[in-house]
């Protein structure tokens, strides 16, 4: 493939939005905005085909990239915070080539020219000063074609892998809803039943409270619970969280007055299912720390729970020695870990009977979006095994997750080098 190098803004009218896109008024012409889908506006201010461009990065503060960029053709509108490039002459320049060229070299070309530290920014004159090559019309066509097909491709191979990473997901759910049912791992009819793990619990807890080391909590009875229940082994038994824990609470309701330096404050942004992750965190004062960690001071083997928000009922054991406090948004679980495996209540907690019990049974107040109440965590009603089939249990779903893992990193490798193959036979094609 043969073509002149031309700068951008020799070709190409570039020309900013003039729609506050919060000030548009729906009508009958498209409006583009740096979100994938059009909004729509009931005048246009551009005609015919052009390549839309953001003007501001799209991570915000201090980043610099862009998600995407786009082809829109007819009448339309552009928001202010995006600009129009639209070709003066489509016998020399095709904007559906331009968009291809752009989009293809989007980290260079595009993301390369933005400027600024906090407010990131692409300026228009640097967006004319890109250098572009211009083959042929019939060069142009030819190209957009065989992007097209290349892309389809892409598209279909893309698809595969995310149904493939759909199926690990479904694998995960599947070796914990058999773990959970006494059915991932064999039995051993010498380990002691739960019932007698149980009696020497009750006993345990019985004299904490006598010696007042601990208080009784307040139980919430559940509105979803008999639907997800099943059938478990005959030496396990079904018994409340709070009957094998120590304290069930959660952090300060206080609002927290943040400090430079200081001792670490947690929230629910510091838990995933099956990771705990303390290193992004804000610090409180002493003072404060102390007042926050009165009997609900989290220790290492204890859980953490989300209770607010899309993270409801995200588990983690806290696996490291830390002195830390946490907010409200999270849910502490204190096990006692010489009678129970907290690794093994992760997994409870994680697993699909322990998502859809926080899911079915959150509480709202007002116009609260809801919380997973701590009443109904301690009615949280556990399959308990004896200790050692518990250690079988954590043992097995740590070597099958390790697996699952494996293989979704495996997908997401050739998905990676899937994008990246097309990359490279697209620009190899403009080079002939």
């Amino acid at each position: 493939m043969s073509w002149n190098i031309v700068e951008l803004g020799d070709l190409c009218t570039i020309e900013k939005g003039k729609v506050g896109i919060q000030k548009a008024i729906p009508g009958e012409f498209p409006l583009v905005v740096t979100a994938e889908d059009r909004l729509s506006h009931n005048e246009y201010h551009f005609e015919g085909n052009a390549v839309v461009i953001p003007l501001v990065s799209s991570t915000g503060h201090g980043h610099r990239s862009l998600k995407r960029i786009h082809f829109q053709s007819g009448k339309f509108a552009v928001g202010n915070i995006l600009c129009a490039v639209i070709p003066k002459d489509e016998n020399v320049l095709r904007a559906d080539y331009l968009y291809r060229f752009l989009d293809l070299n989007r980290e260079k070309e595009l993301v390369g020219r933005m400027r600024g530290m906090a407010n990131v920014t692409l300026p228009i004159k640097e967006i004319a000063k890109i250098v572009i090559p211009v083959p042929s019309i019939e060069d142009q066509i030819e190209f957009v074609q065989q992007y097209s097909n290349l892309d389809e491709k892409s598209n279909e191979l893309s698809f595969e892998f995310t149904h493939q990473l759909d199926l690990v997901k479904q694998l995960r759910q599947a070796f914990l809803r058999e773990a959970m049912q006494g059915k991932l791992v064999q039995q051993d009819p010498n380990d002691e039943p739960a019932s007698e793990l149980l009696k020497k619990i009750k006993a345990e807890k019985e004299r904490l409270v006598r010696e007042k080391k601990i208080k009784i909590g307040k139980l919430q009875e559940a509105e979803t619970l008999d639907e997800l229940l099943f059938d478990i082994p005959p030496h396990w038994k079904w018994c409340k969280l709070d009957e094998i824990c120590k304290n069930i609470t959660d952090g300060t309701h206080q609002t927290p007055t943040y400090t430079k330096s200081g001792r670490m404050f947690l929230s629910a942004q510091n838990v995933k299912p099956f990771r705990f992750m303390p290193e992004e965190h804000k610090f409180v004062s002493e003072e404060a720390y102390q007042g926050y960690t009165k009997n609900r001071k989290p220790e290492r083997g204890d859980l953490l729970i989300g209770r607010v928000g899309a993270g409801i009922g995200e588990t983690a054991v806290i696996d490291q020695d830390l002195d830390f406090c946490i907010y409200v948004s999270l849910g502490l679980v204190q096990p006692f870990q010489e009678y129970v495996d907290s690794n093994y209540l992760e997994y409870v907690f994680n697993s699909p009977y322990g998502y859809s019990y926080a899911k079915g049974n959150i509480s709202s107040k007002g116009g609260s979006a809801g919380n997973f109440n701590l009443g109904r965590i301690r009615s949280f009603l556990i399959p308990l095994p004896p200790l050692f089939e518990q250690n079988r249990i954590v043992a097995k779903l740590d070597e099958l997750m390790k697996f699952c893992d494996e293989l979704e990193a495996s997908i997401k490798q050739s998905q990676t080098q899937n994008e990246q193959l097309l990359q490279q036979v697209l620009r190899e094609s403009l080079l002939h």
